[in-house]
């Protein structure tokens, strides 16, 4: 396929999964127009998650992956890179902006981390954690064009994690971590997917605000599990949780007081809050 034809599925791409989102979608555009997804996911035919299965491309033709569709990395670990669409809107909410530095937590192949660095830019870095050898080993040679780029085979649900201005986790959580909070700089943003064991969660947005932390559930969400961060009691609570169907309702994540009527839902020494931050 010549260079003309890649370049136009690129650009109906990526201006189908920015099209309706509200705000700066420019970078994202760019990033998403510019960035060979094809590369990240290794040679055609490729396996297309559905929901309860995959089914297999008829051909390599690059146009069957420039869609909204999510495709296998490492089948037998239920591994894929994720639905577009849900990262396009994602990444739009935790804003990486020029300069930052952010930690990407579940690297898989790097697809996203490249647009990461991407939006970011030359002066920002990405602090990338992937916790399997195989896919950690492959990220790395697939980024090696991109110095501001670094991978670490091991958990990013553990420390030691830099100063970070955004921390985008790509692995289902059923708490988040406390390293995740504690290593954002003021006004930096965590997104991860809080999970049940099975069924929809949602993508958690919280920001680090002067008088605590902002949080919002973005988004439904399904991801394999992150390492570290799944606790079974959690689980049941979670689902819970979503079961209510008043997720849009949180306002706060608050930590080191007792929850009280506002809570939404509780970890060991941290909650979610429906109600807002008070200026005071």
């Amino acid at each position: 396929m010549s260079a003309e034809r890649i370049a136009q599925l690129r650009q109906l791409y990526a201006d189908l999964l920015t099209r309706r989102l509200k705000g700066d979608v420019e970078r994202l555009n760019e990033a998403f127009r510019t960035i060979p997804r094809e590369k990240f996911l290794g040679p055609g035919p490729w396996r297309i998650f559905t929901g309860d299965r995959y089914i297999v491309t008829p051909s390599d033709d690059p146009a069957l992956i420039y869609q909204d569709v999510v495709v296998a990395l490492a089948e037998e670990q239920g591994i894929n890179n994720g639905q577009p669409s849900l990262h396009a809107r994602s990444l739009l909410s935790l804003d990486p902006r020029p300069g930052d530095t952010v930690i990407h937590v579940g690297v898989g192949t790097g697809y996203y981390t490249a647009i990461l660095a991407h939006l970011v830019g030359p002066q920002g870095k990405v602090e990338a954690y992937e916790i399997d050898e195989r896919l950690s080993r492959h990220a790395a040679a697939l980024l090696a064009d991109r110095p501001n780029v670094t991978i670490h085979n091991r958990s990013g649900a553990v420390g030691p994690l830099p100063p970070s201005d955004a921390i985008y986790v790509n692995a289902g959580a059923t708490h988040p971590a406390d390293i995740w909070l504690d290593c954002l700089r003021p006004g930096g943003r965590l997104l991860f997917p809080l999970t049940p064991d099975k069924g929809w969660g949602g993508m958690l947005l919280v920001g680090a605000a002067p008088k605590g932390f902002e949080a919002r559930i973005l988004t439904q969400a399904m991801f394999i599990g992150c390492q570290g961060q799944r606790d079974a009691e959690q689980e049941r609570k979670t689902r819970a949780a979503f079961a209510h169907r008043n997720a849009s309702k949180v306002r706060s994540l608050r930590r080191g007081t007792p929850p009280d009527a506002s809570c939404w839902l509780a970890w060991d020494g941290c909650w979610l809050s429906t109600a807002a931050l008070t200026s005071t």
